[in-house]
């Protein structure tokens, strides 16, 4: 394809997955994350697939490291087509154990770094009038948890408008097999784990990479991801009372952990970590959602051929 490919959180999960689509249908990538070393494995991970690849140590919290990322890819690469903001950081704790600093970073990484992407992307997108935007939502931007106040809070925040032919594409994902449940800070005493269903990360990789070259407005991955949306717009109060019970219990798993260890948040945790967590044997690679996000033309059309079908059928009946 030869694409220019840029992948913010590329050092492992969802970003190492969308790094490997990308390249292993021919882009040229350049992987953004904050830790040398995981990078380069990445990077290793994917020159078998013959193409370039670019690894570039970047804290998206910092505005200027993210836009001399950008440059440097211009000047090494070429044009950027397609930039994918994927990188996040979190905290598993309930509100009263926050400090102002961890929400702060969270924000500054989750949230500012999307836009710090973005702005990066649009400086050589804008005045060459193209390009391809992705930034990776979640189910929690629009219904929050117990416990992620400050992953729900900057997902919440991702909101785009403009008139340009630069498109911009929001991927909304479900529970992820991730290292982010083994990393991310957690002040809990257990382990973090995904609220099932799980996805592995190709799952949301494929929808990325579709979202780069089909945009749309949205894409919502994962029935759980589709359920959570709609139920929140329907019973809102209904699902507060719900996870004011269960939410604490389903995400934390019955494996023991040091509450005080200093997770992810400020600097990388040290270690081989790649796209999955250690959810493989209960995680799923299929998902329907994203069939109908590709095909939505022809959903549409069958869903509206069957509304009419039925409608048919009972003035016919009615006839009768």
């Amino acid at each position: 394809m030869g694409k220019i490919v840029v992948i913010t959180g590329a050092g492992a999960g969802i970003g190492r997955a969308a790094a490997t689509e990308f390249a292993r249908n021919g882009c040229d990538v350049a992987l953004l994350s904050r830790d040398p070393a995981r990078l380069e494995r990445a990077a290793a991970e994917h020159a078998h697939f013959n193409v370039r690849v670019l690894a570039i140590p970047t804290d998206v919290s910092d505005s200027a490291a993210v836009d001399r990322a950008a440059a440097r890819v211009e000047v090494e690469f070429g044009p950027i087509d397609v930039w994918v903001n994927v990188a996040m950081a979190t905290v598993f704790a309930p509100v009263h154990l926050l400090s102002a600093e961890e929400v702060r970073r969270g924000t500054e990484v989750t949230y500012l770094g999307q836009v710090h992407g973005v702005m990066a992307a649009l400086r050589y997108m804008r005045p060459r009038n193209r390009g391809s935007i992705v930034c990776v939502g979640s189910a929690l931007a629009y219904r929050s948890v117990p416990l992620q106040s400050v992953y729900c809070g900057a997902k919440f925040a991702i909101l785009f408008h403009d008139h340009i032919k630069v498109s911009i594409t929001e991927v909304d994902l479900p529970a992820v097999n991730t290292p982010q449940f083994d990393w991310a800070r957690n002040k809990m005493g257990w382990k973090a784990q995904p609220v099932p269903p799980i996805y592995q990360p190709e799952v949301p990789a494929r929808a990325i990479y579709f979202g780069a070259f089909h945009p749309r407005r949205q894409i919502w991955v994962g029935f759980s991801a589709v359920k959570a949306i709609l139920a929140n717009r329907l019973f809102p109060g209904l699902l507060d009372r719900y996870l004011a019970n269960a939410g604490y219990s389903s995400q934390l798993s019955k494996i023991p952990a040091d509450r005080h260890a200093p997770g992810n948040l400020f600097s990388p945790v040290i270690g081989d970590f790649g796209a999955h967590g250690r959810f493989d044997n209960e995680a799923r690679d299929g998902n329907w959602e994203i069939f109908t996000s590709r095909h939505r033309n022809a959903v549409w059309a069958v869903a509206f051929a069957a509304v009419l079908a039925a409608a048919c059928m009972t003035a016919k009946r009615r006839r009768v």
